[in-house]
């Protein structure tokens, strides 16, 4: 009997314990669900803050392009602002003495055979830069603003005509005067003109930054010197095909019979004919399969150039300076 009661009083006391368990236990899982009630706030409260920020990206986004096109439209007045001047560049320095303006009128006409009615007018001239130390390097360039516009378009056309104009043992060079970010991308625009010539294209770059090239017949203009790397890298690709498949020997088994013009079975197989007419027909299947090349990757070139998102151009005010591309 009293081993049954000690018994009873073991399994009570193991009772009382594992209530004691479960009332702990019960109150951490109260705690962990209010922690999760505040951490499924604190979720619904980010969610909030993250739509507000995607919102002022969004926001941010349209500001940055309309940024982009007031940059484009400053960079377009800028170089309209500096249409009526020119840039001189090979003058001595003190070459002009005390009067600047005096000489210029006196020396441009001679330099690039004008009569100009009425005489040349300056609103300003002076050097570029601080003044050289001692003489030394080269001398600093000159910019001018004539007075009338059409003035400088005759000087800067003669220059072009002429090139280089000598004066005695001088080189003096005339150009145009452009903005910062105008003479960067005629630069970029500029160094392409190796690989221009490389694949037998004519090209000419015009004011303010328009490269104008012709292909095949057709005229294209770039406003971006990217997206005309990114079609000169198309037609190098095809040029490249071309050659690869010129120099790949045909075998004659692969060319149809033409009307009239029975096909010599070869020397040995995998060896091209010597058949004149028969190479006729190679060169004609050649060269329409260089032309099929070159429209699908001048259309690839093209479709590339349409992904990108340019700075330029913006043509919303009507600037002819800034115009869409016309591909």
């Amino acid at each position: 009997m009293d081993r049954t009661l000690q018994e009873i009083s073991a399994v009570s006391r193991k009772l009382e314990g594992m209530v004691s368990a479960m009332v702990a236990l019960t109150a951490e899982t109260r705690s962990m669900r209010l922690d999760i009630a505040g951490f499924q706030s604190q979720i619904s409260g980010l969610d909030q803050r993250v739509a507000t920020v995607e919102t002022q990206v969004a926001s941010w986004t349209d500001k940055d392009q309309e940024l982009l096109h007031l940059r484009s439209r400053l960079i377009d007045l800028e170089d309209r602002s500096r249409r009526s001047n020119v840039r001189l560049l090979g003058f001595p320095e003190g070459v002009e003495g005390t009067d600047l303006f005096s000489y210029l009128r006196e020396t441009l006409p001679k330099l690039t055979e004008i009569m100009f009615d009425p005489p040349l007018e300056f609103q300003r001239a002076h050097r570029l830069g601080p003044k050289r130390q001692n003489g030394n390097g080269r001398p600093r360039p000159i910019i001018v603003c004539l007075l009338r516009h059409m003035q400088a378009r005759q000087l800067l056309q003669a220059a072009r005509m002429q090139g280089p104009v000598r004066a005695g043992s001088l080189e003096i060079r005339l150009s145009a005067d452009f903005s910062k970010e105008t003479a960067e991308r005629r630069k970029a625009f500029l160094s392409l003109r190796s690989r221009l010539r490389h694949l037998y294209v004519k090209f000419g770059l015009f004011e303010p930054a328009r490269m104008w090239i012709a292909k095949n017949g057709e005229s294209l203009n770039f406003y971006d010197p990217e997206d005309l790397r990114v079609f000169l890298d198309g037609l190098y690709d095809q040029s490249q095909t071309m050659e690869m498949t010129i120099q790949t020997p045909l075998d004659t088994q692969d060319l149809p019979a033409g009307a009239g013009h029975p096909v010599p079975a070869p020397a040995s197989e995998g060896r091209a004919t010597t058949d004149p007419q028969t190479r006729g027909r190679d060169l004609d299947r050649l060269t329409k399969a260089y032309n099929d090349t070159g429209q699908v990757l001048q259309a690839v070139a093209m479709y590339n150039i349409g992904q990108r998102q340019t700075l330029l151009p913006f043509e919303a005010h009507g600037s002819p300076y800034l115009s869409k591309r016309q591909h």
